[in-house]
């Protein structure tokens, strides 16, 4: 595996809950809907067109990472990251900065990833993080 999951901001996008669980279950129901001519009935429906949009744009969004058009429009951390021509956060010397309070408090166990990479290298926690997807495990299931 090379660094093209890894965003920024030392996620690992394949343990993304919704890149993996969200994305692949809003295609399938996509698909599922449009099989039972769904996108025939929708117009008659309260908010029918807005829910078929919504499940499509979220079905099709299946990025590799922020470095490449996933993640949030407007992220900071990309920003900030792109900014400096910084690869992953934690080598920048100002690296936690203020930007990281808000996604540790979505991600608390960032905090620790990032630290273990630090610490052992980014060889040591890319085998950790594909041992955790090898398990299902996504970003949402470990607090």
């Amino acid at each position: 595996m090379g660094n093209e999951f890894i965003g920024y901001c030392g996620i690992y996008c394949e343990n993304c809950a919704f890149k993996a669980k969200v994305i692949p279950i809003a295609s399938e129901l996509y698909d599922e809907m449009k099989k039972a001519c769904f996108d025939d009935v929708v117009n008659y429906m309260p908010d029918g067109p807005e829910f078929w949009r919504f499940l499509k744009v979220t079905a099709d969004s299946g990025g590799v990472s922020c470095k490449n058009g996933c993640g949030t429009p407007g992220c900071k951390v990309r920003e900030c990251a792109e900014g400096r021509g910084v690869e992953i956060c934690v080598s920048c010397t100002e690296y936690p900065c203020g930007i990281f309070e808000e996604m540790f408090k979505g991600f608390p166990i960032l905090r620790d990833d990032n630290e273990f990479m630090r610490a052992n290298g980014i060889e040591k926690w890319k085998e950790m993080q594909i041992e955790r997807r090898s398990k299902g495990l996504t970003y949402t299931d470990i607090k």
